[in-house]
């Protein structure tokens, strides 16, 4: 089966640049897609530049957000290709050999597996995937300082989850994962009323739902510049709105949250933005 390597690239042209420098001779692959979710025209002539008969570059004439992204990059990975592997990536990450794909892929085979990822390295992290939270729980986490006290506990695995060289997990990271073509039809694709947050939320769910899990290998590592699309290109309030626009969205048509559910999602996500906002607001006066 062939494989096609798709990255989401947003004003980040740096990033893409060095990440396709490292995977354009890899034998594995048999196509590179680039999904340009409408940056500017410098970053997207810089993106220009990579010549190889392996690229294909899509533009999109609006940014459609994340999983639209993928979806469209998808999309033509399987016209060109027919059933194929699925490398979804961000722009930001780094990839030290390619035996590391190719050992994933090897994972990705059994037909009881949905999506395969490696560890995610991270500001110093390992970010090896983490538990669905029920509508009750994110309402929770949505506290400031009160969800540091409770995520180690509810969200993520004890380490001792992670003693073989695979781990089951419900969530993986959405900056770098693995799918065979044939999983993504059958789920119906990513679901694109999100523009950004929740999307690996969604799939571990739409995963689930057909019977299918979700798999981590413990031995192979990739590095992820966290957010340095994101930060370079959102404030920090917005991105919070986001975030939370896409908690709700996840959990009323995911997880059914009832009306006391919902009631406490928004009074919950609406009480932190703001303390935020006072918060960001107090430091840039400092600043002055």
């Amino acid at each position: 089966m062939k494989t096609c390597f798709i990255v989401i690239h947003y004003n980040d042209p740096e990033s893409t640049i060095q990440l396709i420098h490292q995977i354009q001779n890899y034998q594995i692959l048999d196509k590179i897609i680039i999904v340009d979710n409408h940056s500017s025209q410098e970053a997207l002539a810089k993106i220009k530049k990579l010549s190889s008969k392996k690229i294909e570059i899509i533009e999109n004439e609006i940014n459609h957000g994340f999983a639209k992204a993928i979806n469209i990059g998808s999309k033509q990975a399987i016209k060109e290709l027919g059933d194929c592997n699925l490398i979804l990536s961000n722009s930001d990450i780094i990839l030290t050999k390619e035996e590391d794909l190719k050992q994933l892929i090897v994972l990705l085979q059994p037909k009881d597996i949905g999506v395969v990822a490696p560890t995610i390295l991270e500001q110093g992290q390992k970010n090896r995937g983490w538990k669905n939270p029920s509508p009750m729980l994110d309402s929770f986490l949505n506290l400031i300082y009160i969800h540091r006290l409770i995520r180690k506990k509810y969200i993520f695995y004890p380490e001792s989850h992670y003693a073989k060289e695979e781990s089951m997990v419900e969530v993986v990271s959405g900056c770098f994962f693995l799918m065979k073509s044939q999983t993504l039809q059958q789920i119906h694709y990513l679901d694109e009323n999100t523009f950004l947050y929740y999307e690996e939320n969604i799939l571990a769910k739409k995963i689930q739902n057909i019977g299918k899990k979700i798999l981590v290998s413990n031995t192979i590592s990739i590095i992820h510049n966290h957010s340095v699309s994101i930060d370079k290109n959102l404030k920090k309030i917005k991105k919070l709105k986001l975030q939370k626009q896409s908690q709700y969205y996840f959990q009323t048509h995911y997880n059914q949250a009832n009306l006391l559910e919902k009631g406490l999602l928004k009074l919950t996500a609406f009480t932190s933005r703001m303390i935020l906002t006072v918060v960001y607001a107090f430091k840039d006066w400092l600043k002055k």
